[in-house]
């Protein structure tokens, strides 16, 4: 059995590390959802990231890679491995190495949407 709740210990530590002035719409055990404030008072803020426990891995979700694939410039062949789809990364479990990269990465996306 897999120990998903380090794996989303250390990712959501991650993601919270990097969302100062963002606004956290869902914190939880196994769910951890970041959005943008509006960029105006009759706009909707915008999804940032999250993390999430699923039934076999744990998934790590950076939007502003979606809209700008840029980002990822640089990112190591372990790293892509992990993705799944335009935004998403899923581990099985802690990796130390891939995850020091994927703060790098979303301290990228945090400063792209500053």
């Amino acid at each position: 059995m897999q120990d998903f709740d380090s794996t989303f210990a250390a990712l959501s530590k991650v993601l919270r590390k990097h969302s100062s002035g963002m606004s956290i719409k869902t914190d939880e055990p196994g769910s951890l959802y970041v959005e943008i404030p509006a960029a105006a008072a009759t706009a909707k803020p915008k999804f940032f990231g999250a993390v999430q426990v699923k039934k076999s891995y744990v998934s790590y979700h950076l939007m502003p890679i979606y809209e700008d694939p840029g980002l990822l410039d640089g990112v190591s062949d372990g790293l892509r491995r992990k993705m799944q789809g335009k935004s998403c990364f899923n581990f099985t479990s802690h990796d130390p190495v891939l995850f020091k990269e994927l703060e790098g990465l979303t301290r990228k996306c945090a400063a792209s949407v500053e």
